[in-house]
């Protein structure tokens, strides 16, 4: 049976020489407070805690932290409140080789959540707050902040200020990339600007009332014209369109220790992977090295500590 021809990503990704970073992100950053349990409560039950530790993440935070772990120039946007976990979040950035030059802090509380992960399975279950005074705005970052790096990446934390960035990224040259989740004002105008969707499980029929996974990442695909429109299926691995072609990328059976951002994980990883390998890279191989990068992390507990340097995923892939 002949192999099927690789799929190009459509998109020519900028010279490294060409900006001073490789990745920004603008998003969320957190503070967790992860409790593993040996069976997920029920109401009006008590459970003694297993092991509890208070860990950085953040979806958008913790995937520059993969990037730069697996050897790339990152830079982080976002707010921190004055306070004891801001530094414990600014301060996990910066150790980590992370710019943090455009970040802010501000008098607000830093956002947290509190992380209820089975033992038995490694699934987490998240409680968040966020302080309205962490919002950042289009004009609180410079327009030269989004035109630093070869890829941009949002999530949804920030509509306005997101899709400002991904309008001036896009201009300049530079890939955009988000990190979306739930359907609310605002999103699809931002899609518009976004060349990889990568998408949770069960926004593409959210957004598109389509409830085969399939039909509705192919109708997401065909509405707002990404490069690469990708859907994330936890232990089932990933489901993405890039020309027309469906790719499914099955997930790698690892020992699932707390799954807590794997997904920030895959992102970071699918960034990581196009920068190395290029535009002439298939598709199919950087879905493969971001899966890879994601069930790597979920060997450790929290969203950060289980992330690889590019040898660990190297060895993983060879094995």
């Amino acid at each position: 049976m002949l192999a099927s021809p690789p799929v190009r990503i459509p998109f020519s990704l900028l010279d490294a020489p060409d900006r001073p970073f490789d990745v920004v992100g603008l998003g969320q950053n957190s503070v967790d407070l992860l409790a593993v349990v040996g069976t997920f409560p029920r109401s009006n039950t008590k459970h003694r805690i297993e092991t509890f530790a208070r860990l950085p993440g953040g979806q958008v935070a913790s995937a520059m932290v993969c990037c730069a772990r697996l050897g790339w120039r990152a830079r982080y946007v976002g707010r921190f409140g004055k306070d004891e976990l801001g530094q414990i979040g600014l301060s996990s950035l910066e150790s980590e080789g992370v710019d943090v030059a455009a970040a802010q802090t501000v008098e607000a509380r830093t956002r947290f959540a509190i992380v209820l992960v089975d033992h038995r399975t490694g699934d987490r279950t998240v409680l968040w707050d966020r302080d309205p005074g962490l919002a950042i705005r289009p004009a609180d970052v410079a327009t030269d902040v989004w035109t630093s790096a070869r890829v941009l990446h949002v999530d949804c934390e920030d509509i306005a200020a997101a899709t400002a960035a991904a309008k001036a990224a896009r201009v300049s040259g530079a890939l955009t990339v988000i990190d979306v989740e739930a359907v609310m004002p605002g999103v699809p105008a931002l899609l518009r600007y976004i060349d990889v969707i990568i998408a949770s499980e069960s926004f593409p029929e959210r957004l598109t009332g389509h409830h085969d996974t399939g039909t509705a990442l192919a109708a997401m695909a065909r509405e707002y014209g990404p490069a690469v429109a990708c859907v994330t299926l936890g232990g089932s691995g990933s489901l993405a369109i890039c020309q027309g072609r469906e790719i499914r990328t099955p997930a790698y059976e690892v020992p699932v220790v707390d799954s807590t951002g794997a997904g920030d994980a895959f992102r970071g990883g699918f960034i990581s992977g196009y920068l190395q390998m290029g535009p002439d890279a298939d598709v199919a191989d950087v879905l493969t090295y971001a899966t890879a990068v994601a069930a790597l992390k979920c060997r450790s507990l929290g969203a950060r500590d289980g992330l690889p340097r590019a040898a660990d995923v190297e060895q993983f892939l060879r094995r």
